[in-house]
């Protein structure tokens, strides 16, 4: 028998669940989870029960490895199968969920064992985040069991690791300034006199105009299509996956989206094409010399790594008792400063989302909400990012 209790405390409302527990000295344990919808669920699934299917049980093991040929083949939950590079990373995972010592079945798991579990990645995982990782995957991973009716309920549900760290620092993007700056030296380096030089930067001038003016993920701007751009806009729908094996979808269904080319960027970039850019099979905009796709790291060391140099963009950092001048900013806080530029300009948060292709606002908020105090309003917003801001 299990019962719900209202808590106030520092963390604002929490439910609290007691449950029997044979384990414990007072025969009853605790779970404390944010809503009464979690408590419930797990209040009703603390109690002994037993597979209702053919009464075979299945191993932990069993079912870690029948769930990673779903992701592979199928999809959970009735998503589309995992890209290559999420396959790996789900591989990965799974071997420290393999590593844990279960000495249960799928269906003998109750709450009290996953508290235990949890304990053993925090000691045994590399890091917090790789903890909380498996943990999320173990419980993808056992509520698709439910649902083909290997168990009868998720007991992972509720049970999780929080993502909160005392030495958490918020995104910090680029200043106006710092981001004209990082144009400035762009122009500088595609008109320098060195050829090789000048050569470099024909294909890495209009990449960071692109990456500035429209917000896109490095592996969205390098996976982009010359038959994806208008005039005044950019067709989102497929990157460069992480691990640079192949192009394929955007990172979520939100990640399909249009977005706004500024004027001076949309004649870089056609320029460019026109005259600079490989013809290829995939259609690319920016390709290598070979045809294929740009990789991430080299873009970020040899590209924007370089503009940042020259813009002075760049900070002293310690490394093994040695002091080493690396660069101020990432391919990525480019992505940063465009949203917080829509943010700066009163834009509505739903169209932030969209624009940033969030799949939930509550990510957008999470990553950008401490930026929504200094935003100031902006009128008559001309087309494009660029436009507004040079």
């Amino acid at each position: 028998m299990a019962d719900i209790r209202k808590r106030q405390g520092k963390k604002g409302v929490t439910y609290q669940v007691r449950y029997t527990d044979k384990s414990s000295k007072t025969g009853y344990s605790f779970a404390t989870f944010k809503t009464m919808k979690e408590a419930r669920a797990f209040s009703e699934n603390s109690t002994e029960w037993k597979a209702s299917t053919s009464g075979v049980s299945k191993t932990v093991l069993e079912a870690i490895d029948l769930w990673l040929g779903i992701c592979e083949k199928e999809g959970t939950d009735g998503n589309e199968p995992v890209t290559f590079y999420t396959l790996k990373n789900y591989q990965y995972i799974a071997k420290f969920m393999r590593s844990y010592p279960w000495d249960k079945t799928l269906n003998e798991l109750h709450p009290p064992d996953i508290v235990k579990f949890r304990s053993w990645l925090l000691e045994n995982c590399p890091s917090r985040f790789v903890a909380r990782r498996t943990l999320s995957c173990f419980q993808t991973a056992v509520g698709e069991m439910a649902l083909r009716g290997h168990v009868q309920a998720n007991v992972v549900a509720g049970i999780t690791i929080s993502s909160n760290s005392r030495y958490a620092q918020p995104v910090t993007p680029p200043s106006l300034n710092e981001f004209r700056a990082l144009l400035k030296a762009a122009d500088r380096l595609a008109n320098s006199k060195n050829a090789q030089i000048a050569r470099s930067w024909e294909r890495y001038r209009p990449m960071l105009y692109l990456a500035g003016d429209t917000g896109m993920r490095p592996g969205e701007y390098l996976a982009v299509a010359r038959t994806n751009l208008t005039k005044t806009e950019v067709k989102v729908d497929r990157a460069v996956e992480r691990g640079g094996h192949r192009i394929s979808v955007t990172k979520t269904p939100a990640g399909w989206r249009w977005i706004d080319l500024s004027p001076e960027t949309s004649d870089m970039i056609h320029h460019y094409i026109e005259n600079h850019s490989p013809s290829n099979k995939y259609d690319l905009v920016f390709p290598t010399s070979t045809g294929k796709w740009q990789c991430i790291i080299n873009w970020r060391r040899r590209g924007f790594a370089k503009a940042c140099l020259e813009a002075g963009l760049v900070k002293e950092v310690e490394k093994e008792g040695v002091l080493k001048t690396v660069p101020k900013f990432s391919p990525y806080d480019l992505r940063h400063f465009y949203a917080s530029m829509l943010i700066e300009q009163r834009t509505n948060l739903k169209r932030i989302q969209r624009l940033m292709g969030h799949t939930n606002i509550t990510t957008t908020l999470n990553i950008y909400g401490h930026l929504i105090d200094r935003a100031e309003d902006v009128e008559d917003r001309p087309r494009g990012l660029i436009s507004s801001v040079t």
